[in-house]
């Protein structure tokens, strides 16, 4: 595409970047038909060439956003889709990324979208803030479609109905074992995970110890910034990056580290891009670089290293949902399933595979009735593959799904820790 940038906008790293992304796109249409929201409104301005129009419009005249391109920047699930199919190479993630920014600057979102914004913001990264506000929201759960009547109370009906119906244990500690023999990992903590889903936490660490690692949680770790990030609250994001990269740097120091693991997918692909991320801070740009190449997902690090020896299990048939942030974000896409096979399980790739489930983040609050759609599409998929057992490598997705696909949805690692030697994974009765 041509582009009419003035110099001085080109000045500004964002913008030139943004600007060659622009330059990209050919505008084929190759990315239609992998886009969720083109494939279910059918929408041109809901497709990534659509959208790529609007931010150019909007960025290379450095106009104040309006409500109808918001509208339609903020219905991007990011989930990557295109980048995946784009044969031009447009960073179609890092674009859309800039253009939230930019938005967060400049459009003044109506009062009710911003209060939801910012509860979002303030609590989703915070464990400890999380807990407390599912167990103010668990009484309230069966009211969740009453107060879906009312538009401007949807965020909270969506909030509602994705609360569970039991609170769950904390997860346990894993401080940061010393330097000794063995290769030493830190895994990423989370935000919502350890709140929703402790036992993934317990099942990575004997995971990982049976194939070799010495596991813990760095100390002063938070969020890794994702969620903040996505919402165009960059500056928040950053933060958040500095400080776990301190953190992990120390560890480093301390006695190296061979991986900063993470669990869940979005979190693994923000880890990989502090890099450039922080590209331009003097003071945190070598730092953030290395955390970036050290970051595995935790069925990319066990493909690696290899799965310990198999011992129990039973050979279940698992539909495999595959995480848009790791199969589009981070590019890895047969690890899992051949981790879950060296296991002894019969695994089933339900169809349009590459479709986002809805979750995305923070979008089945705030997108909640597209995000209801694509769920809808998504289990039905699912549930056409007969599997016994639904597994996913992102916290969103599992909580997106849960059990609507008629089996249990669980994060591969729980059957991966059971084949080797653990538990049965207790969603499994």
């Amino acid at each position: 595409m041509r582009t009419r940038f003035a110099e001085e906008a080109l000045a500004d790293p964002d913008f030139a970047a943004s600007e060659k992304e622009i330059r990209r796109c050919v505008h084929c249409g190759f990315c239609l038909a992998t886009c969720p929201t083109y494939v279910l409104l059918g929408d041109e301005l809901d497709s990534p060439r659509g959208r790529i129009a609007l931010m150019q419009e909007m960025l290379e005249g450095a106009r104040t956003p309006s409500a109808e391109v918001v509208k339609h920047i903020d219905r991007c699930l990011s989930c990557l889709a295109c980048a995946t199919t784009c044969p031009s190479g447009v960073d179609y993630g890092r674009l859309v990324d800039h253009a939230r920014g930019y938005i967060e600057q400049r459009y003044r979102r109506p009062l009710a979208e911003r209060l939801w914004r910012w509860l979002l913001a303030r609590t989703l990264p915070s464990p400890a803030r999380l807990r407390q506000a599912l167990a103010f929201a668990r009484p309230f759960r069966p009211l969740a479609p009453l107060v879906g009547r009312i538009k401007a109370l949807a965020p909270l009906a969506a909030m509602l109905a994705l609360t569970p119906r039991h609170p769950a244990p904390e997860a346990a500690a894993a401080r940061m074992p010393p330097a000794g023999r063995r290769l030493r990992a830190a895994l990423l903590g989370g935000c919502a995970e350890p709140v929703l889903r402790p036992e993934i936490r317990a099942a990575s660490v004997r995971l990982l110890e049976r194939a070799g690692f010495d596991v813990g949680l760095a100390a002063g770790e938070v969020c890794c910034g994702a969620l903040a990030h996505h919402m165009g609250r960059r500056e928040e994001a950053l933060a958040a990056a500095r400080r776990n990269i301190g953190a992990w740097s120390g560890e480093i120091e301390a006695g190296g580290l061979a991986a900063i693991v993470a669990t869940a997918s979005g979190c693994g692909t923000m880890l990989k891009d502090y890099g450039r991320l922080l590209r331009g801070d003097s003071a945190w740009a070598a730092k953030a670089a290395e955390v970036s190449s050290l970051a595995r997902d935790i069925c990319e690090l066990l493909d690696e290293a290899g799965l310990p020896p198999v011992t129990s299990g039973e050979p279940l048939s698992v539909a495999y949902l595959a995480p848009c942030s790791l199969q589009h974000g981070q590019g890895v896409t047969a690890a899992p399933q051949r981790l879950l096979r060296a296991a002894g399980f019969e695994v089933r790739e339900p169809d349009e595979a590459h479709l986002c489930c809805g979750s995305a983040g923070t979008y089945n609050i705030l997108q909640s009735q597209i995000a209801g759609a694509l769920k809808a599409r998504k289990v039905q998929r699912l549930a056409a593959t007969g599997a016994s057992v639904v597994a996913a490598g992102n916290i969103g997705c599992l909580t997106q799904i849960g059990g609507a696909a008629g089996a249990p949805a669980v994060h591969p690692v729980e059957l991966l820790d059971w084949a080797t030697g653990g538990p049965r994974p207790a969603r499994l009765g």
